[in-house]
């Protein structure tokens, strides 16, 4: 596709546009986005130049825009392409064995259903290369809120309605996935544990009280408490 083509939307972004790239101030992910690339960017950084990276589900490609000009980095989505997004399947990509240094996997899995995040994730095994790195940031399930809601009626609070999240999932559930894809997780990082009250108080005012959300995610990251979980993973020896 060249540069000069309109870009192609379907599905969420059909109906919403670019979302990631005009962030709405009322969003009540908006925090949480906003710290989860915080720590994507960081990561990015920190690669050499010309390192090969993979950002599987990357939407509108905001990161594969911002770092086409230092690194190699391509963009795959399911509902998107333009100029340096390729339209594809994360269960089938389009791309050989041991083709990426590195490889993005952004709040992805959820949105797939259960039966396809095994084929996902042994997908993402193929393409990286042996020593490389994939980080993954996904939503847990089972976050503390969660957990408390689970002990009063006996039901866990889904991180987004079914048809958003259809493979909604425990985080624990996650790493297990990924373990059986050959994986070893050797860094997690929590973001957003939910805290009764306070988490509400987040989501009704993201824009004014993302101090509070950055105060209690540096305060309890538990991973296992957080809305919000980064796994840094790479193949098993």
């Amino acid at each position: 596709m060249s540069e000069s083509e309109t870009p192609t939307r379907r599905g969420e972004y059909g109906m919403r546009g670019e979302y990631h790239r005009a962030l709405d101030p009322t969003w009540d992910y908006l925090p949480t986005y906003l710290a989860k690339m915080t720590a994507v960017r960081r990561y990015l950084d920190a690669l050499p130049a010309g390192t090969r990276v993979l950002d599987a589900g990357c939407g509108e490609g905001v990161l594969v825009d911002a770092y086409a000009e230092r690194l190699a980095i391509e963009g795959l989505d399911h509902d998107y392409s333009s100029a340096r997004v390729r339209q594809g399947s994360l269960t089938a990509l389009p791309y050989d064995a041991g083709r990426f240094d590195r490889i993005l996997c952004l709040d992805v899995l959820e949105h797939l259903p259960f039966p396809d995040q095994a084929a996902a994730i042994q997908e993402l095994h193929r393409v990286l290369r042996d020593d490389g790195e994939a980080l993954l940031s996904i939503p847990n399930l089972a976050h503390l809120q969660s957990r408390l809601h689970f002990l009063a009626s006996g039901r866990l609070m889904r991180t987004a309605n079914i048809a958003k999240h259809p493979g909604d999932r425990p985080i624990g559930e996650y790493v297990t996935l990924l373990e059986r894809a050959g994986f070893v997780v050797t860094r997690r990082q929590g973001i957003f544990p939910t805290l009764p009250v306070l988490t509400a108080l987040v989501r009704r005012h993201p824009s004014s009280m993302g101090w509070l959300h950055r105060l209690m995610t540096r305060l309890l990251p538990v991973p296992g408490w957080c809305f919000l979980n980064l796994l840094w993973i790479r193949k098993k020896a």
